[in-house]
């Protein structure tokens, strides 16, 4: 229950609040790369940096999608844990009152 409560409260919304930061910085990345480009009189070396710090973004926002799809599978385990003990309860007093007292 505790592992749960963790992810709710803080391990999903924390990577959610990564990713939304990640966005940000990303439109932080692209303007930057292109006003480089633009204003750079080197604009093959303009393009081998933009290409670099895409493939870093990239695998940086990727990671996050992964640890934050992780988190909500196991919190959807955790659930359906939860679901199937709680069947089995409704199960068990079902049968209780079927047969009797």
């Amino acid at each position: 229950m505790a592992e749960l409560q963790m992810l709710l409260e803080e391990e999903i919304p924390a990577g959610r609040r990564a990713l939304l930061d990640s966005y940000t910085n990303l439109e932080r990345v692209a303007e930057y790369c292109e006003s480089n480009y633009v204003q750079s009189a080197d604009k093959h070396r303009a393009l081998e940096e933009t290409k670099s710090y895409t493939t870093q973004s990239l695998a940086s926002v990727a990671y996050l999608i992964n640890t934050l799809a992780n988190n909500v599978l196991q919190m959807l385990d955790i659930q359906a844990s939860q679901l199937r003990r709680m069947e089995s309860s409704v199960n068990h007093i079902s049968q209780f009152f079927y047969h009797g007292f």
